[in-house]
């Protein structure tokens, strides 16, 4: 079982930055990659960024690619989606998640942390 906790969230106005937490934890959470996912209002969920738990290897969605960076530190078990040039359209629940096989669908996930919310006002 991998748990993963996330934090970070908040409002910020139209071109601004965050930095997006997720704790991982639990029995074989390292074996296990970890992707970022977003809900809007009225939207399906989407997959923004995944790292590789073995090569480091980033995935990026064309919505966030250029703007968004993943990062993991693995030794504080911790990974990180640190967002720029944010805009209301990225207003929405993020959430982390755990796969054995690096993807951004969320039909691919194994685990998921319960989310945080970020708003973006214009």
């Amino acid at each position: 079982q991998v748990q993963l906790v996330e934090s970070g969230g908040g409002l910020v106005p139209t071109g601004g930055s965050l930095r997006l937490s997720c704790v991982v934890s639990g029995d074989g959470s390292n074996y296990y990659s970890i992707a970022w996912f977003r809900r809007a209002p009225e939207k399906e969920r989407e997959g923004l960024s995944c790292v590789d738990v073995n090569t480091g290897h980033t995935l990026y969605s064309e919505s966030v690619n250029g703007r968004f960076t993943i990062s993991r530190d693995r030794a504080k078990n911790m990974v990180y989606l640190q967002m720029d040039n944010l805009t209301p359209g990225d207003t929405g629940v993020y959430s982390c998640a755990a796969t054995l096989i690096p993807n951004l669908l969320p039909s691919g996930m194994d685990y998921w942390g319960e989310g945080t919310l970020v708003t973006v006002s214009s």
